[in-house]
């Protein structure tokens, strides 16, 4: 027998019982395997498991574990940083594990580990419930849910880990376990906003919401009029009621319909609108406080609407393959000298797709307190991103130029941390930022769960005794 010299040989030789797909870079579907979401990220693992089941999981965990290799968890493959991927090491692939069972009596959903938000949005709308789940469909379930999990439905129903019930969870130790109130609470207390740093999820439980057709949509003005509209908006959505969500952007008018041909490529300040109801009556006086008092728009595009309709609206705008660089923060207040930076930075948007988003995090979330999940920023309004994004490499150099620089203009009147979601690999002191006062409790329950901190290509939370 020939020497095995590689990870996957060496798997394909020692993982009996295997029922996914091993790929190494010697097969042919390799090159297409290995990519993420976010072009910008070119890693090499040197296996890639495309797992089918939790067994499955937990062979690959304790293969990377005995060989001392590097291990990434791929859900969607969305993580900015390139978090689920990782240079000659091991990545586990979620997404061939799907799967969307719906109880419409109970509105409980449980989720397979590798599912996308679209496959959950579109299997409860039939019923006319929604659980909260980002923004665009194509994303990990996984991974939006363990970083916090904001979204369109975030001030009336909270964060979706707010409304996480259970997890199946492998260890790193190979142990196949339940956390819930009940079962492994500590365990239950982490991974509400911990990220991955504490095993792979293989199946979620949500609570479900009475939510099906929504009234939604953008509403843009003209970008030298974001000054007026971000003052009015600051306050406004903080008094507007909770079935109103509206996240304020800087953007540029998609140059296809359903957007008006004369506003194509246009650069442009906006709300991106969700009532969640199809009251379209009960929609537009919770909007008018804002629109009433600030200047008149180039285009009101808001519509009752399936809500995965609304869930999918950025799809094609953000395809995957192309360029990306964040930097977020969180934000409790934006006084004027914050909006002034704002409307010098945002119309400086290096390309169509480039943006600037503030994720209204008041309402729901308010009503958990900061010890109680591991996300511990619950007196933040906003969740903040800025994301330079392009198709063509040779614009990297600029969009994260911009990326930058807006950030850091805007940290000083953060909060201090940022949602781990939408944050780069930014080093140690910023993920310890982003827990506070809860990061020695999640150090020591790492220290539990992953003494040896197997699970490290995340936002490393370091094991303490």
């Amino acid at each position: 027998m020939s020497a095995v010299t590689t990870p996957a040989q060496a798997a394909s030789e020692e993982l009996k019982g295997f029922q996914g797909q091993l790929i190494g870079p010697a097969d042919a579907d390799y090159e297409e395997a290995r990519q993420v979401y976010n072009a910008m990220i070119d890693r090499r693992p040197g296996l890639i498991a495309r797992v089918a089941n939790a067994d499955d999981v937990a062979k690959v965990v304790g293969f990377a574990r005995d060989r001392g290799l590097k291990l990434a968890i791929r859900g969607g493959g969305h993580n900015g940083a390139g978090l689920g991927t990782v240079d000659d090491g091991v990545v586990i692939d979620l997404s061939g594990l799907k799967g969307v069972e719906v109880d419409p009596d109970a509105k409980t959903v449980r989720v397979a580990g590798g599912s996308v938000w679209g496959e959950v949005d579109a299997a409860t709308n039939e019923h006319g419930l929604a659980t909260p789940s980002g923004i665009i469909s194509t994303t990990g379930v996984g991974g939006l849910t363990l970083g916090g999990g904001l979204g369109h439905l975030t001030r009336k129903c909270g964060l979706s880990i707010d409304n996480l019930l259970e997890a199946k969870i492998v260890l790193a130790n190979g142990e196949q376990v339940t956390a819930n109130a009940d079962e492994n609470p500590d365990l239950y207390w982490a991974i509400r906003g911990g990220g991955g740093n504490f095993g792979v999820v293989t199946e979620f439980v949500f609570r479900l919401h009475d939510v099906g057709t929504i009234v939604g949509g953008p509403t843009f003005w003209a970008i030298d009029q974001s000054p007026e509209v971000l003052k009015v908006y600051r306050e406004f959505i903080l008094a507007a009621p909770r079935e109103l969500n509206g996240f304020f952007a800087y953007t540029s008018v998609p140059p296809a319909e359903p957007f008006p041909e004369a506003l194509h490529g246009d650069k442009v300040c906006g709300v991106v609108w969700c009532y969640a109801s199809p009251d379209e009556e009960a929609a537009a006086k919770a909007m008018a406080p804002l629109l009433d008092n600030v200047p008149e728009p180039v285009m009101h595009g808001v519509q009752a609407m399936p809500h995965p309709m609304l869930q999918g609206a950025f799809d094609a705008l953000y395809p995957k393959g192309d360029q990306w660089y964040w930097r977020a923060d969180f934000v409790t207040e934006i006084p004027d000298e914050a909006v002034a930076a704002h409307a010098k930075f945002g119309p400086e948007m290096p390309s169509g797709q480039s943006t600037m988003h503030l994720y209204p995090i008041d309402g729901a979330p308010h009503d958990v307190a900061p010890e109680d999940t591991a996300w511990s920023y619950r007196e933040a309004n906003w969740g903040s991103v800025f994301a330079g994004v392009d198709p063509d490499p040779a614009n990297v150099d600029k969009i994260r130029r911009w990326t930058v620089d807006y950030h850091e203009a805007l940290h000083p009147y953060g909060s201090g941390g940022a949602y781990v979601n939408m944050m780069m690999d930014e080093g140690q002191e910023r993920v310890r930022a982003s827990y506070r006062g809860n990061y020695d409790r999640l150090a020591k329950i790492k220290a539990q769960y992953d003494p040896e901190n197997l699970f490290r290509v995340n936002q490393n939370i370091q094991p303490q005794g």
